[in-house]
C-alpha cells in the first residue's frame, strides 16, 4: 500500500500566528518542528496500517519547512520550490490513498484559523467549475482526477467540517478550534499527534469505504483577486481570460493544468503585489 501525504502548515498543531508561517518570523523554527511532528504522526499511523511506502510533500509556502532530519525514516520527502504540481507534487495514480495534514479552511470561513485560499493577501476567492472552493477541494480534485481517494484530513475544526461536506465520511482530526482568524483553542501536541496517528491507521484500515472525489470536466478555475493589477498581469498568460476587472478564468480538460497554473499565478501575483516585474 502506497500512501501520499500532503502537509500544509496553517492547520498544524499549536500554530495560530502568521509569523509562524514563514522563515524569519517569530516562532517559525518551532512551527517547522510541530509541522514535522504532525507529518510523523501520519507516517506512523500509515505504517501501523500496513503502508509499504509513504511519500510526504511539503506543501506550504516555500515548501522548505519540514525538518528532514526529524522526519520518520520510513517516509521520503518532496521539498523545495519549483515543483510543478505544488501542493500535490508527487501524487500519481499508483497511490492507494492520499492524506492531507495541517490543512486550513478556505478564504472567508468564519472561525477558520489562518483561513485563505492559495494566497492569503492577493486572492479573495477561488472557484472550481463555478463553485467556491479551498485548497482541500483543489488537491482532492486532482487526486480524484488520478483515481486516488482522500482518506484523512487534519487541521482546525473549520477545515474538518469543509472536508466532511466535500468528501463524506472521511477521517478528520481537529487539532484546534478557531476563535477568530488568528486565535484558537489548542490541543497539546502530544494529544493531537496521538489522535492523528490513530485516525490515519483507522482510515487506511477502512480504505474500501472511500471513493475518489471526481470533479466533472472540463475544469474551469476562477480566481477573484484583490487587485485589478494582479488580474491584468495573470490574464497575460495564454489561455487565461479576464472575466471582470478583478477576475480571471481558465478552462482545461487536464486537472494537472489547474495545479500548475496556480503556481504560476502565485509567482505573478507576488511580483505585482510588491510593485515589480511583469510590465517591464
Amino acid at each position: 500500500m502506497k500512501v501520499y501525504v500532503s502537509v500544509d502548515m496553517e492547520g498544524v498543531t499549536g500554530l495560530t500566528d502568521p509569523e509562524e508561517m514563514h522563515a524569519g518570523g517569530r516562532g517559525y523554527e518551532r512551527g517547522c518542528e510541530l509541522m514535522t511532528a504532525d507529518a510523523n504522526a501520519v507516517i506512523a499511523g500509515a505504517c501501523e496500517a500496513g503502508a509499504t511506502a509513504v511519500t510526504v510533500n511539503d506543501a506550504h509556502g516555500s515548501t522548505k519547512n519540514l525538518r528532514v532530519d526529524l522526519l520518520d525514516a520510513r517516509a521520503t520527502l518532496l521539498r523545495g520550490p519549483g515543483k510543478p504540481m505544488r501542493m500535490a507534487q508527487g501524487l500519481t495514480a499508483d497511490f492507494q490513498a492520499a492524506c492531507f495534514a495541517g490543512y486550513h479552511a478556505r478564504a472567508g470561513v468564519q472561525h477558520g484559523v489562518l483561513n485563505h485560499t492559495w494566497m492569503g493577501k492577493e486572492i479573495q476567492n477561488v472557484y472550481l467549475n463555478g463553485e467556491v472552493c479551498g485548497e482541500t477541494r483543489l488537491v482532492a480534485g486532482f487526486a480524484g482526477f488520478l483515481g486516488v481517494p482522500v482518506a484523512l484530513v487534519t487541521g482546525d475544526e473549520a477545515v474538518c467540517a469543509e472536508a466532511r461536506e466535500l468528501l463524506g465520511d472521511v477521517e478528520t482530526v481537529a487539532v484546534k478550534k478557531g476563535v477568530d482568524r488568528f486565535a484558537a483553542e489548542l490541543l497539546p501536541p502530544s494529544v493531537a499527534q496521538a489522535l492523528i496517528r490513530e485516525a490515519t491507521a483507522r482510515a487506511l484500515n477502512r480504505l474500501s469505504d472511500f471513493r475518489p472525489h471526481v470533479v466533472d470536466s472540463p475544469y474551469t478555475l476562477g480566481v477573484e483577486w484583490n487587485s485589478t493589477a494582479i488580474a491584468a498581469g495573470c490574464s497575460l498568460i495564454p489561455g487565461v481570460r479576464a472575466a471582470g476587472p478583478r477576475h480571471t478564468e481558465f478552462t482545461t480538460e487536464d486537472f494537472r493544468d489547474i495545479m500548475a497554473l496556480l503556481g504560476i499565478f502565485a509567482m505573478i501575483a507576488g511580483q505585482v503585489a510588491c510593485g515589480s516585474g511583469v510590465y517591464g
